[in-house]
Order: structure tokens, then C-alpha cells, then sequence
């Protein structure tokens, strides 16, 4: 059976005994000290990118582990947090790619409404404990995800940077999709290929290319 919305796509996940497992074992951690993002945040991806409206996928590893910064967008801090290193780089990028004037805030809710699913591979982190949620059965969960967005007919445009996100290449095999990739805007690896990779006007290219609206990147300042 064809699934055509998330929320029929999480609650057939929800049936699954990983998911059962999954959760039990993320409240338990709950109980036991903070996790990020807060539970109501979860599944923010899905929620503010329905799955007709996905036309660029930009894959994460996991959530931000500190206080105040995961917000269940990958990449994305809400308004007022400073900006995590990698999203500065990404924004540096931008800046130079499409001529965009670097935001002073990271909530990329804007990108999300347009139609940019920001994925994480794992959804939720211990406080303080960068990839303390790996294994646990988040990567079946997204894994699933980029299955259903790889069914779709339309082109969608996956964004995979550094070795994680490109593992899933291998999930993406039907030939309307496209792969941009390069290393991970980390500052470890932000000069070994990002710099100059210009991400989103080559997913501009491609969304053109398939009679698709391109997507403003200008991060809204209010």
C-alpha cells in the first residue's frame, strides 16, 4: 500500500517492534535527564515539510546537544541561539554561492516551508552527549523516510554532506532523484570541499531542470 502523507507513515512505524523498543528506551532518558529536542519538537521535520510538498532533502546526523539548540530541524537553532560553527559555514557558503547576506540567526523554518525536509538520521540526543541516540532505532525510522521520499515520482533533491549522509546514498535508487554532495560544513571539514561546492544553486539547477520553483535561501530576518 502506497503511503502518501507522513503522519500514515509514522503510524505504521509506530506499529513496528524497533519503534516500540525506540521509544520506550528514549523516554526512559527523558526520565532520566534531557533530551533534545523537547518531545513536542520530534518530528518537526515532518511536520512543517508534508511529504507531496518535499522537493530537497538536506540530510543530518543527529540533533544539537546542547540547552536551547535542537529545535527537530536538521542544521536549524531557533531565533536568539547563536549559531552552531556548521551552520555559520553553511551560511558563509551561502553567501558566496547565491550572494545571500549571512543571517544573524539559524531557525531555517523558512526553508522548511518551501519544501526542504531537514533530516536528521537520529532524532533526538542526551544533553551534552553528541550521537548518545545512535543505534537506538532512529536509523530504521529514516531510513524508511528516505525509502517512501525515494518511491515519489516527482524529482526530489538529496543533499548529502560528509561520509554519514552519503552511507544513504544506497537507499537513493530512482533515476528522476538527484545527489548533491560534498564534505560536511564542520570546521574539520568545511575547507576540505565544502567552501566553494555551492550547494544550493546546484539544487536551484536541478529543481528548475524538472519544472520545479527553486527555493529562496535568503534567510528571513524577522
Amino acid at each position: 500500500m502506497m503511503i502518501h502523507n507522513w503522519q500514515a507513515f509514522i503510524e505504521q512505524e509506530r506499529l513496528q517492534p524497533y519503534y516500540v523498543k525506540l521509544m520506550h528506551e528514549v523516554n526512559q532518558r527523558r526520565i532520566l535527564g534531557n533530551v533534545f529536542p523537547p518531545e513536542n519538537q520530534l518530528f518537526n521535520a515532518f511536520d512543517m515539510t508534508p511529504l507531496e510538498q518535499v522537493k530537497v532533502v538536506i540530510l543530518g546526523q543527529d540533533p544539537y546537544h546542547q540547552k536551547g539548540q535542537a529545535n527537530g530541524l536538521s542544521f536549524s537553532v531557533n531565533k536568539g541561539v547563536k549559531l552552531p560553527p556548521s551552520l555559520r559555514n553553511m551560511f558563509i557558503e551561502l553567501a558566496d554561492d547565491i550572494g545571500c547576506d549571512v543571517s544573524t540567526h539559524g531557525d531555517l523554518t523558512h526553508w522548511a516551508k518551501q519544501g526542504v525536509l531537514l533530516l536528521n538520521t537520529v532524532l533526538s540526543v542526551d544533553e551534552g552527549k553528541a550521537n548518545s541516540h545512535k543505534n537506538l532505532g532512529w536509523e530504521t525510522f529514516t531510513d524508511n523516510a528516505i525509502r517512501l521520499l525515494n518511491e515519489q515520482e516527482r524529482s526530489i533533491v538529496f543533499v548529502l554532506w560528509g561520509a554519514q549522509a552519503q552511507k544513504k546514498q544506497t537507499l537513493i535508487t530512482n533515476s528522476k532523484h538527484y545527489i548533491v554532495q560534498s564534505p560536511h560544513p564542520s570546521p574539520l571539514s568545511s575547507y576540505r570541499g565544502f567552501f566553494g561546492s555551492r550547494p544550493y544553486s546546484t539544487v536551484n539547477h536541478y529543481l528548475i531542470a524538472s519544472n520545479q520553483q527553486p527555493i529562496d535561501w535568503a534567510i528571513k530576518e524577522n
